[in-house]
Order: structure tokens, then sequence, then C-alpha cells
């Protein structure tokens, strides 16, 4: 047996040891009844957070959802605080392969019959290929970023004001993943424009074959049907991939002709085309355009709503930074504290990724801020990113949005910034499982918040929920003078 601790030295004795709190119920009866309160009785958070309190533990037992139709069990161990939670970063300690959804792996249909590397465990040799090839890729990006960028947020502006001209508001989601898209696509597939072909309906499809593997995950709360009757629909049986194959299949062929130099890349590195081609359509259009459509939103819900106050403090920062530089640069940007604070704590307040999860490779003792607790070879762990980021033994009123939280000695906290399946000081890397894509969407929230404090001293936001992640609802925008 091994033991774990993220924070506590090692050569401290561990907390006392206690058994894992919680039951799986009755077998069948208590994976459905978990998930119908999980997704319509109290939701994850109120769910999450009763257990909590119940066993007055962060380490429990739980059926997670949706249940075991599919690759695994629903049985897992859940972990929901800061100090216990990085054990799902280690690969040593926990396995990656076939639970990057958790207890639900989609059908490999919709990639093309093949594991993608988000589904991948670091010990697989095919991982390290294709994420060395991610890495490769994103690093000769680097100075593409800040261009291309400006240059796709320049639409959503026109978009906004056209919208908000037009109607009296502009719904910032649609008009954001259209924008995303279009960066997307030019970024990784290294093009100028996306192909003509794709451009009316190239983000739709993509969300189309999002929504079809998600499914399973996300409840729709439809008033003509009984809760218990979308559950069963929804949540029992998996959708099929060929409904959404022929929108995919005209967005991975608009890819494969604009990105025919990264294939033949890794061609020479020993992908197939083929499996090149699915790859990078994942990388694009599930983990990148996927966490866009949720990181873009929630970053101005929050400085939406911080009012006129922080949007003059934001203002001030970045023109003074602008004009220093003489534009925008990657150097002003890592000047910009307030800004970077922003970021840092929309991302922990809201994490586009909510979930992690891992199988123990061998037993493990994990530590709490107030126990041991020892997890056995082949359970399934699983953390929940949006309470673990509010512990309040880490952070000071963590439900509250505190724009200043990272600024000077404040900085010292993002290490229990847990977004990217890593801390915010870790890179990613071939051997673990962090977003190889880490920096580049800090980066890409930092320039949103550049780019419309540059545009706009102000402006009032409505907001809602969607599926997955905020709704934002532009209501009013006044240009900087």
């Amino acid at each position: 047996m091994s033991s774990y601790t993220s924070d506590q030295n090692l050569s401290e004795p561990l907390l006392p040891l206690k058994e894992i709190p919680g039951s799986y119920g009755l077998p069948f009866f208590g994976p459905i009844q978990d998930r119908l309160d999980y997704y319509y009785k109290q939701g994850p958070d109120e769910f999450l957070k009763a257990r909590i309190k119940k066993y007055n533990s962060t380490v429990f037992r739980m059926n997670s959802p949706p249940g075991p139709f599919n690759a695994h069990d629903s049985k897992v161990v859940v972990l929901l605080d800061a100090v216990s939670f990085p054990i799902l970063f280690d690969t040593s300690k926990v396995e990656k392969r076939n639970i990057f959804t958790g207890t639900y792996m989609p059908s490999t249909k919709f990639n093309g019959g093949y594991r993608v590397c988000s589904y991948l465990d670091p010990s697989e040799s095919k991982h390290e290929v294709l994420k060395g090839f991610f890495l490769s890729l994103l690093g000769r990006l680097h100075k593409e970023i800040i261009p291309t960028f400006r240059s796709s947020v320049s639409r959503l502006f026109t978009d906004l004001e056209t919208e908000l001209s037009d109607k009296g508001q502009a719904n910032f989601n649609t008009i954001s993943d259209k924008m995303s898209f279009d960066l997307l696509f030019r970024l990784f597939a290294n093009t100028s424009s996306y192909d003509t072909s794709v451009a009316g309906d190239g983000n739709t499809n993509l969300d189309k074959w999002l929504f079809f593997q998600l499914a399973p995950l996300v409840p729709l709360n439809l008033k003509f049907l009984p809760k218990f009757v979308e559950d069963f629909l929804l949540h029992t049986f998996p959708l099929p991939s060929f409904l959404v194959k022929s929108g995919y299949e005209k967005v991975r062929e608009a890819f494969n002709k604009a990105a025919k130099e990264l294939l033949d890349e890794a061609e020479k590195n020993g992908v197939s085309r083929d499996e090149a081609s699915h790859n990078l359509l994942f990388l694009t259009g599930f983990n990148a355009y996927g966490g866009t459509k949720i990181l873009f939103p929630a970053l101005l819900k929050y400085v939406g709503t911080g009012g006129s106050d922080l949007h003059r403090r934001l203002a001030d920062e970045i023109r003074t930074v602008v004009a220093e530089e003489g534009g925008i640069t990657l150097a002003g940007i890592n000047k910009m504290s307030l800004a970077k604070s922003v970021v840092w704590e929309a991302l922990r307040i809201e994490p586009p990724v909510a979930n992690q999860y891992g199988k123990a490779k061998e037993d493990i003792t994990v530590t709490s801020h107030d126990a041991s607790y020892v997890i056995k070879k082949g359970e399934i762990v699983f953390g929940y990113q949006p309470i673990v980021t509010k512990d309040p033994k880490i952070f000071v009123n963590p439900e509250e949005f505190v724009a200043d939280r990272f600024v000077g000695d404040g900085e010292k906290l993002i290490k229990y910034v847990y977004w990217s399946n890593g801390r915010e000081t870790d890179d990613p890397t071939t051997s673990n499982k962090q977003c190889p894509g880490k920096d580049m969407v800090v980066l890409f929230s930092r320039l949103m918040l550049v780019e419309f404090l540059l545009r706009y001293d102000t402006f009032k936001v409505e907001i809602g929920k969607l599926l997955l992640g905020s709704s934002v609802t532009f209501k009013s925008l006044t240009k900087a003078a």
C-alpha cells in the first residue's frame, strides 16, 4: 500500500485513519435513486454538499451518474477537498484509461473508431506520441495566438453591437460560439480563414456532436416529460453516433484539407493520417471548443456582474499597460495583475471542466484536512472541481467572486486552482493528463478581458443557466471615449 498526501510534509504522520463513509444502496435501485437526486431533485452541487454534511466528511462513497451501462461500474469514492483531490493528477497512483468522461464512455464511433488521446492512459505508448504532437503544435502557435484572436474577436464585437442595436439585447453565447469556432479552426487547422463549406454550420455541427456524446451526463429538464421518463430515456442508453456523423465528417473534411501539413507531420511521427485527423478534431472540437463554450460566458458573467467599479479598475490597468507596451503583447499581459487575478478567479469559481476521474492502480491512503482513508486497488475515484476549488479551509469567502483574490501574496493560492487536470502551477507533459492547451486557455481569457476593456468602459449583463455552463445576455455596452 502507498500513502498519498498533497500538501502535508511527507515526513509528518498521516491523520487518523478512518473508514470511507457512505453506501451504494440496493443493487440496481441505488444508482437510479442517486441519479435522480443528482440530476433532478438536488442538482450536483446540493447533492454533494448534502452528503458532506450527512457524513461529516469530504471523502465518501456514492454512485456516480449515469450508471454502469457502459465501460465502468457506477460505484466511486468521492474527493471534495483541496488536499485529497490532487491524487487525481498523479498517474503513478491512478489510471486514466477510458475514464475521461467518468463512469460512462461514449462510443469510439464518434471518433472514427479510435480511442483518442483524452481516453488514453500515459502508460500507453500512443498517448506519448499524440500528446507530443499536440504540445508541439501548440508551441508553434504561440506567436499566432494574439493576432488570430484579435482578428476573430473583432467579429464578435460587431455581432454583439449589431444584435444589441436591433433587438435591445444580445445573446453572448451564440455569438461567442461562432467566434470560438472561427478562432480554433484558424489556429489548429493552420489557415487564415475557415473553409466556406463549414462557415455557416461548423459550430452547430460540433454542438450536436458534443451533445450526443455528453447527453447521458446532463439533464434536459424538459417540461413536457416527467423527470423519471426523461432520466430513463436520456441517462440509460447512449445516443447513436450515426445521427451526427454527416455533420462531423463535414467539419473533418474541411480540417483535413486545411491541416494537410500537420497531418503530414503526424504521419512522420508514426500516427496514421486518419487517426491523427480524428484526434486533431477531438482536440479542437471537444477539448478546446467545448471548453470555450463554458469558459468565455463564465468570464463575462462574473466581470459583467462585477459592476462599473471593477470595469474601471480593469480598464485603467489594461489601457495603461497597452499604452506603455505600444500594443498588446505577452509581456504586457503578464504585467496586468488584476486582469490575471480575474481570470484565475473565474476559472476557480466556475471551472470549464467539472469532473475528474481515475482508477486506483494500487491500495492508496489519501489524506483530507481531517483524516486519512484507504482507497482500494481498482476503485474509481471521482472529484467534483466546483466544490473542491471553493474549499473553505483554503479560500476566504469561497462562494464569492473576488476579483483581486490572486493579486500580490494571493498569487500563492493559484496552486489550488484546479481546472486543467492539474495544478495551475504545473505544466502539461506527455507523461501526465493535464490539458495540453492549459496556457492557451488562460491566454485566451486574458485576451478576451483586454479586448473588452479596451473597447468598452462598462457593460451590463443578464445571466442564466444552460445545459453546460452559464448563459450571458448583454443589455448594454458603453464604448470607450
